[in-house]
């Protein structure tokens, strides 16, 4: 159904996509993957997430409730906190297997977001929900990944290389120098999937929020504007909040006495 130029969805066309994932299941099942489940699991989250999120969006955009606007970023940075923390096959422990994450992502894709909102997209107000929650969904969704990769890269190599680590520190090296191979190597893995996206945009791939404001009718001059605005954020965004993540990381394996303070991760 077509309505200003917008094309509307209808619940038949949403359970003809949906069953193409069920047949990826089915297939899965059938080549003995072991991601069946996952799938058809992953598929019921993002159908209730999305559609909670709509009801919630649609609530939101009509109040302009700044209190409103805070408390669902916080859920959202929170929710991110977390699959940072899931993500890690071996983390930090206690707060700072979810701390690290959180504040990195607080204080790169919060920041670039106010940022944008209020130097270069400038809306009435300018906390306006129609722009801030999906330019901060966008930041943090992309964040996270980038921090979850240099955090996981962080943790891991340490584990694996931790008597070259200790070796380096008996030869008179400082923490930062003895981890600092690792340290790089973590941050170069969590940029580039980021780096891989602006690479092949518009060659390879047409990213996300340019194909849905060409969907919804913008000009395509503007949507490509638009996505190169984001991209742009997004990059920021995930080499800032990637270098905070592990700058604290690597500085939490360490003691006082520049000791390797390997318990202080999960096994």
């Amino acid at each position: 159904m077509q309505s200003e130029g917008l094309i509307i969805l209808s619940p038949l066309d949403l359970g003809i996509a949906s069953s193409l994932v069920l047949l990826l299941a089915g297939l899965s099942w059938q080549l003995r993957l072991g991601i069946g489940r996952r799938v058809l699991i992953a598929a019921a989250r993002s159908t209730v997430q999305l559609l909670l999120l709509g009801l919630v969006l649609k609530a939101l955009f009509s109040s302009d409730n700044p209190w409103l606007v805070a408390a669902l970023a916080a859920v959202m940075l929170g929710v991110a906190g977390y699959e940072v923390m899931a993500r890690q096959k071996h983390r930090l422990r206690g707060i700072w297997g979810y701390g690290t994450g959180a504040l990195s992502m607080f204080l790169s894709s919060f920041s670039i977001a106010v940022l944008a909102l209020l130097v270069l997209l400038q809306p009435e107000p300018w906390y306006l929900p129609q722009y801030a929650i999906p330019l901060l969904g966008m930041l943090l969704g992309n964040t996270m990944t980038g921090i979850a990769v240099s955090l996981d890269n962080l943790t891991r190599q340490t584990l694996e290389k931790a008597g070259q680590i200790e070796t380096r520190l008996a030869l008179g090296q400082s923490a930062a120098e003895a981890i600092g191979d690792i340290r790089r190597e973590a941050l170069r893995s969590g940029l580039i999937p980021i780096v891989n996206s602006m690479s092949t945009a518009g060659i390879v791939s047409l990213p996300g929020m340019m194909t849905g404001q060409i969907l919804a009718g913008s000009p395509p001059m503007e949507a490509a504007k638009y996505q190169l605005l984001i991209l742009f954020l997004i990059a920021a965004g995930t080499g800032l909040g990637s270098m905070t993540a592990v700058m604290l990381g690597s500085k939490r394996l360490f003691d006082r006495r520049s000791r390797l303070r390997c318990d202080r991760l999960t096994e």
